[in-house]
């Protein structure tokens, strides 16, 4: 593993000190790799939503009632999915 060293004012120290007390993490490492960890996560939502966008607006699929249960019915799955490995 690497290490990556920041400075940071007096402020943002006692903040990530008492987040990281109050939110049981560890040690300040655990929460800053919690942090990252959260960011890719919403990079990659960001991208998904992008992508059915892209696709929603495509001339390509015909939004019908069928295609709409199919969709939320594979929303739900993921969803449920993202649920277990999260605990949310």
């Amino acid at each position: 593993m690497s290490t990556v060293t920041i400075s940071l004012p007096e402020s943002l120290k006692t903040f990530v000190e008492t987040q990281t007390a109050n939110k049981g993490f560890g040690n300040v490492s655990e929460y800053f790799r919690g942090l990252l960890r959260e960011a890719q996560e919403k990079g990659r939502e960001a991208r998904l939503e992008a992508l059915l966008l892209e696709g929603l607006a495509s001339n390509r699929i015909e939004l019908n009632d069928h295609f709409r249960r199919r969709l939320e019915g594979k929303v739900e799955q993921i969803l449920a999915k993202y649920e277990d490995r999260t605990g949310s």
